[in-house]
């Protein structure tokens, strides 16, 4: 009876522990890669702007938290999160298992297919024997540069990786590559209505190598923070905030569809 009794004593107390860690959040430390507008990108007064950086902000409104954001590569945000730089990846991360092997992912925040972008009248298609001798700019550490290599590269196709996109669409403007593949979105809402865009074509790419749902990125076995980030996105769309948003930057385009 007194080991039972200790037992649930025990028990009592870790549930209050955890429910203790729960409220001392203040603060929650977003990775982003800052080169992805509309999503993500930094105003010329160093602001923090795009759609998910009004999530990632409507988030923490919601759990009564500080957001800070913190800058990194694309390709060190993984790195970075599981180094504890930072509690979370906030930065168009999109779900794979490649990547569920080294981090936990969030509720869905959104979905949208990758593209290639490509001057108008090339008539390329995102297949090996359409790009054969062509070459394709890809950001470090994406979907689709894993995309391009494993499917394009092996089959006659140059692909060359940047540590941005913005050096990815400069090279495509300057010539030096022939086509760029990203986020359809992103690529829509940013380059496309950029001037240089003009004179340019965005077309969808799907593939099983190109999932399209993303989340938030959390260290392996951080379940209590997952259950509190989860609570705070269950918020913003029980209350319309989401939809708000979504709807600033995309119009009637529903980017949210939970299976």
């Amino acid at each position: 009876m007194k080991k039972s009794w200790l037992t649930l004593s025990a028990l009592a107390l870790c549930l209050a522990a955890g429910s203790a860690m729960a409220k001392e959040w203040k603060e929650i430390r977003f990775g982003v890669d800052t080169t992805y507008p509309p999503f993500e990108s930094q105003a010329a007064d160093g602001s923090f702007v795009g759609f998910d950086i009004e999530l990632g902000n409507a988030i923490c409104e919601k759990l009564e938290v500080k957001c800070k954001w913190v800058v990194s590569d694309f390709d060190g945000l993984i790195p970075g999160l599981r180094a504890r730089k930072f509690d979370g990846i906030l930065s168009s991360l999109t779900k794979t298992p490649a990547r569920a092997e080294q981090i936990d992912f969030s509720d869905l925040l959104w979905s949208g297919p990758s593209s290639m972008v490509t001057k108008e009248g090339a008539n390329l298609q995102a297949t090996a024997e359409s790009l054969k001798g062509k070459t394709v700019g890809v950001q470090q550490g994406t979907i689709q540069e894993t995309f391009a290599k494993q499917k394009l590269a092996p089959n006659g196709v140059n692909v060359q990786s940047y540590q941005n996109q913005d050096q990815v669409y400069a090279d495509l403007v300057s010539g030096r590559i022939d086509v760029a593949m990203q986020d359809m979105l992103q690529a829509e809402g940013g380059f496309m209505k950029s001037p240089q865009g003009k004179g340019y074509t965005n077309t969808a790419i799907h593939d099983e190598l190109l999932p399209a749902d993303t989340a938030i990125g959390i260290r392996k076995g951080n379940d209590e923070f997952k259950t509190f980030v989860n609570k705070g996105i269950a918020a913003i769309h029980a209350d319309g905030t989401y939809d708000k948003i979504q709807k600033k930057y995309f119009g009637d385009l529903n980017l949210y569809d939970p299976k």
